[in-house]
């Protein structure tokens, strides 16, 4: 096993679990947990595919990634009382699993022959579309369009992850490099507060 899919499995995990947590305090049913569980965890990848032509999708390609959130999902309900004294490690999985997917998704995209561009989008796509459809499903505003640095760290990611291969740097460094930047800039970001600007408009003019 690598350590990139150790770190994948660790963040495909914790996504699951966020979808797991968001549907128990809307006190959804099983049904409800288990399909939050999954699209947070799987929904980046699935848009990835399906904007890329990218076929047949991750989780029907391999299905043993349901079993995965799945089970990741009935754990949270089991330890769901207890998951505030792992609030910080929880937080440093949801970190590496931004990290890990936006350079899956970036891996994808280039294996496809896709220009830079669409590269570092469709990592962006990869770590935070779950998220997004996960907080619509909850009818909340999206973590992703607030100010909290979470898809700037991913396009960051994806950004020195392509450009190093552009540059014909070895893919392990690229790999470190990525996920040490990333890493950092996230977690210095939820510690300090830091967010990009917000545009703020209270006038009812029409």
């Amino acid at each position: 096993m690598t350590l990139l899919f150790a770190l994948y499995m660790a963040g495909l995990a914790a996504s699951a679990m966020s979808g797991a947590l968001a549907a128990g305090r809307r006190s959804m049913d099983w049904v409800g947990v288990l399909m939050l569980a999954a699209v947070t965890a799987l929904g980046g990848g699935t848009m990835r595919d399906v904007f890329l032509g990218h076929y047949p999708l991750s989780w029907v390609a391999e299905p043993w990634l349901l079993g995965v959130t799945s089970g990741a999902a009935l754990l949270t309900v089991m330890v769901a009382r207890y998951l505030h004294y792992l609030k910080y490690t929880f937080l440093l999985l949801d970190a590496i699993g931004l990290v890990v997917t936006t350079m899956i998704g970036c891996d994808v995209a280039m294996q496809m022959g896709q220009p830079v561009s669409i590269v570092v989008l469709s990592g962006m796509i990869t770590g935070c579309v779950g998220g997004v459809v996960r907080d619509v499903l909850c009818n909340q505003v999206p973590l992703l369009f607030s100010s909290e640095l979470y898809a700037s760290v991913s396009v960051m990611v994806g950004a020195i992850y392509v450009g190093g291969h552009e540059l014909g740097i070895g893919h392990d460094v690229v790999t470190l490099a990525a996920v040490a930047c990333g890493l950092t800039l996230r977690l210095l970001a939820v510690r300090y507060g830091w967010g990009m600007p917000k545009f703020v408009y209270n006038k009812d003019w029409f």
